[in-house]
């Protein structure tokens, strides 16, 4: 049995499922299996559970990622991050959720499939928008400016570019994974600096226009 309360809305329900739902998407797939399983695990009806996810496996996958989401919140609490500099606040961000998603990688390896059909690149778009604003938020950032912007458009890009790495990593530890992103997340440094002194000396303005268009946004 789950901790919901005794009458709990669809978004308490669609909560307290989706990281159930992710762990079942291993060997159900992002079906409606997946909801019964999960379903039967936590005491909710079946045919509830399924309300909750009106979306199919898009929104399965969004609750999924929001659920990962509250538990990097969770496992990072702003008294922590205020210790670290901005360096390592992204890296231990971005590290987080890889450990929270690590134990359902066949889920999120489906999920991947799903989110890169035709049909779900808007949503996917939005999704791998919505974890680079959580993390950037997290790590303190509070640019209203163009900055707000090219800031979660590059996490986007590097965040992707890990998962692609993770999904494939054999080695001991995510060694590769995290060696992958530790350099990535340095080019993300080299570039906020260079931004800033190209600023400072009056020189042009980036084209956000332009940059965001050459940008893949990640499926999580």
């Amino acid at each position: 049995m789950t901790d919901l309360p005794a009458d709990p809305t669809l978004d308490e329900i669609r909560a307290a499922l989706a990281g159930v739902i992710a762990s079942n998407a291993a060997f159900d797939g992002w079906t409606p299996r997946a909801i019964d399983a999960g379903a039967d695990q936590l005491g909710i009806d079946r045919d509830v559970a399924r309300v909750a996810f009106p979306g199919g496996a898009v929104a399965m996958i969004d609750a999924w990622f929001a659920h990962v989401d509250a538990e990097m919140a969770r496992r990072l609490p702003p008294e922590v991050l205020a210790a670290m500099k901005i360096r390592e606040r992204i890296t231990r961000l971005v590290e987080t959720r890889l450990d929270i998603l690590a134990p359902d990688r066949e889920a999120l390896r489906r999920a991947v499939a799903i989110l890169a059909m035709p049909q779900n690149l808007a949503r996917a778009t939005q999704l791998g928008w919505r974890s680079a604003d959580v993390m950037w938020r997290m790590a303190g950032d509070t640019a209203t400016d163009y900055n707000h912007y090219t800031k979660r458009a590059i996490l986007g890009s590097v965040y992707a570019a890990t998962i692609t790495v993770f999904l494939s990593d054999e080695s001991e530890g995510d060694a590769d994974t995290r060696a992958f992103l530790a350099r990535r997340i340095e080019g993300i440094m080299r570039f906020e600096k260079a931004k800033a002194q190209l600023l400072n000396r009056g020189g042009h303005r980036l084209s956000l226009s332009r940059f965001v268009s050459r940008l893949r946004y990640p499926a999580v």
